[in-house]
């Protein structure tokens, strides 16, 4: 079992495969888009393939797969059929926006794919639009319906933006009467590229939660499963469940066992720091795989103790803040 110098076991992979995305979410990245990463800086899926693999050797068993928006990278299904066929792997997962994905949909409940997060942040087809600057709705909706019909989890994933979508909290637990699908509000997090003014604790997961309960007051707390980054909760006689992740709050950080990879190679022992080990430059440089664990290792022994030190860490170097696309969701 792999654990960091505060032991904590890390067993979760988040493998961000592109930073480029179809729509604009504006607490995402600015309007006009991002400098996307040119070919040469990304990882290869050869790369990716390798870094698994390595990763699984040392105690990783659950991956997933995130961007930007993974469907837009060419041949995804390639990369996600080869990690499915690791040895050692528990469970493959994939974030997505849904605008691409249901054609595939077949595909990831063959290679084993038995839950998918779709983000969608309104049920308003115009709100919709105000917030991704893209008329893509009815694909999303599209998609949630083929990964019902298909048998594979559903876990919608909101971010509770102030002035721009609280009116959907309560459609979206709504949605949960006929559908067995998770909703899971998220506090806003400071990662939009320094495209808008962050807005800070409006909503934390708190006012959330009373927002929710002010409706539906027999609202019921059930367990969190092991290194749950949500408070989850159901109401009486609702097929489906709600989860409140505090992101921003951090209140998960004590047990928390992922670790991410950014599109081009930059591991992050947590969402709030700045990278620590860039793998893509090792594997470049001609490291092999002992070398490779060994740098993996030592990062481990050297991970913050939370999301709060990890963003002070941080601040205190100079450049922008970082896009949730280039982060990795």
């Amino acid at each position: 079992m792999l654990l960091d110098n505060h032991g904590r076991p890390i067993n979760y992979l988040r493998l961000a495969v592109t930073d480029r995305c179809n729509l604009r979410c504006f607490y995402c990245m600015p309007e006009h888009g991002l400098d996307w990463l040119s070919r040469a800086e990304l990882m290869s899926y050869e790369e990716m393939l390798r870094t698994c693999r390595v990763m699984m050797g040392m105690g990783i068993n659950k991956i997933r797969i995130t961007g930007g928006e993974p469907f837009v990278r060419k041949d995804i299904m390639k990369l996600m059929t080869a990690i499915s066929n690791l040895q050692g792997l528990n469970e493959l997962t994939l974030t997505t926006n849904g605008v691409l994905t249901a054609p595939y949909v077949a595909d990831l409940k063959k290679i084993g794919v038995r839950s998918v997060n779709l983000s969608l942040d309104t049920l308003d087809a115009a709100r919709f639009f105000a917030i991704t600057l893209r008329d893509e709705f009815a694909s999303v909706m599209h998609t949630m319906q083929e990964l019902l019909k298909h048998g594979i989890e559903v876990k919608i994933n909101t971010v509770v933006m102030a002035g721009k979508n609280t009116q959907d909290i309560i459609p979206l637990v709504n949605l949960t009467k006929e559908l067995p699908v998770s909703v899971r509000f998220i506090e806003e997090m400071p990662f939009n590229g320094d495209g808008h003014a962050y807005s800070g604790m409006t909503w934390d997961y708190v006012k959330i939660f009373e927002e929710i309960r002010s409706v539906f007051p027999d609202i019921q707390k059930t367990p969190d499963p092991t290194y749950s980054t949500s408070y989850n909760y159901n109401m009486p006689g609702h097929k489906g469940s709600i989860g409140i992740i505090a992101a921003y709050s951090r209140t998960f950080c004590g047990t928390c066992n992922r670790i991410r990879i950014t599109p081009q190679g930059t591991l992050k022992t947590c969402l709030y720091d700045d990278g620590v080990l860039n793998i893509k430059d090792l594997m470049r440089s001609g490291a092999d795989d002992t070398v490779l664990q060994g740098g993996l290792l030592k990062a481990m022994s050297n991970r913050e103790k939370d999301g709060w030190m990890a963003e002070l860490k941080s601040m205190q170097k100079p450049g922008k803040r970082e896009s949730m696309a280039s982060i990795g969701g």
